[in-house]
């Protein structure tokens, strides 16, 4: 099954079923479209684009049910996925990131803290179906001190999956990229009392709000935050009139090469004491407004699979599953 979508599937979502042919031994056929039951298996094939059709449905008897696998909502392309990606490494270059010597994999070095500026990327066009530089790659992480990671996008970082899948190395939580455009944005609920402001660079009060997974950050790796990145950045905030900060966020604007903005939106925290009251997302809506106020086309965030209130947040504010990705590190 691979190493990705191993959460359960439910009704609404997509599938391919692969099904034994009852009258044809030894052979199979798959089913893709979106889940109405799963008691009985009932599937109603796509429309195009991995839409939600009007075709009749299909029961499929659990019997015959060789393999259900996730897929994203929408039909996804590897050249989106490496788009997103991209996007997302000039976000997070790290202190140091330079290229493998076959031009598809790039290797980044930062805070050793965040995977995302301490892994290498399969980024190139042919990094789906070359060999691993693992050698080169592992040599770059020793002369930083670092241990191994390598990012694995489904689909472009086969090569990297197929090694993980053999065993021997250790793998971080399954995360969800999601993505949305940034046209026809509803304008963002206003809460009196609140105001809405992005810096350049973060002041003291958005540090001390800011954690990486529930834990704050040592302080060598809070000052990358202040770097250089391959595009802009805006750290978001909302603040009461006495200029509390109440609510923050990390916002960063960088390209892919279809030539398209891409609005990178992360680190949301909330005080303890102004939490359920929905700045999360009004925040996120007021920093998706800047984003298209700046040129930007498109957004994408990342969650951690299991972090249902997370997803739901993002779900409300129009983010879909676009792909996904995982961490992993190579055995000392």
């Amino acid at each position: 099954m691979g190493i990705f979508r191993s959460d359960e599937v439910g009704v609404g979502d997509r599938v391919v079923v692969r099904r034994r042919l009852p009258d044809t031994p030894g052979h199979y056929t798959d089913v893709i479209g979106h889940i109405l039951s799963t008691d009985p298996l009932t599937v109603r094939p796509q429309s195009v684009g991995g839409l939600p059709s009007s075709a009749p449905a299909v029961e499929i008897p659990a019997e015959l049910v060789q393999v259900v696998k996730r897929l994203s909502p929408r039909t996804i392309r590897n050249s989106d996925i490496r788009a997103v990606e991209v996007a997302t490494a000039k976000a997070f270059p790290g202190i140091e990131h330079t290229w493998t010597a076959d031009g598809q994999w790039l290797m980044r070095a930062g805070d050793g803290i965040t995977e995302r500026s301490n892994s290498a990327a399969p980024l190139g066009r042919s990094a789906g179906f070359a060999p691993l530089p693992l050698e080169e790659i592992a040599a770059f992480y020793r002369r930083h001190g670092l241990p191994v990671k390598v990012l694995i996008p489904e689909r472009i970082g086969r090569p990297a999956e197929k090694l993980v899948e053999a065993g021997g190395w250790e793998l971080g939580p399954e995360i969800i990229v999601m993505t949305r455009s940034l046209g026809d944005l509803p304008a963002p609920e206003q809460e009196p009392g609140l105001i809405f402001s992005v810096d350049d660079q973060p002041d003291e009060d958005w540090l001390a709000l800011y954690n990486f997974r529930g834990h704050p950050l040592p302080v060598h790796a809070l000052e990358l935050l202040r770097g250089q990145i391959d595009g802009r950045m805006g750290f978001g905030r909302l603040s009461t009139p006495t200029g509390e900060t109440v609510a923050i966020t990390r916002a960063t604007l960088t390209s892919s090469e279809d030539d398209r903005l891409w609005l990178g939106y992360s680190a949301v925290e909330v005080a303890a004491a102004y939490r359920r009251r929905g700045l999360g997302t009004r925040l996120g809506a007021e920093m998706l407004s800047w984003g298209a106020a700046n040129e930007a086309t498109d957004a994408y965030l990342q969650v951690i699979a299991t972090n249902t209130a997370g997803r739901a947040l993002y779900a409300k504010l129009g983010f879909i599953e676009h792909h996904r990705h995982r961490y992993a590190r190579m055995p000392e």
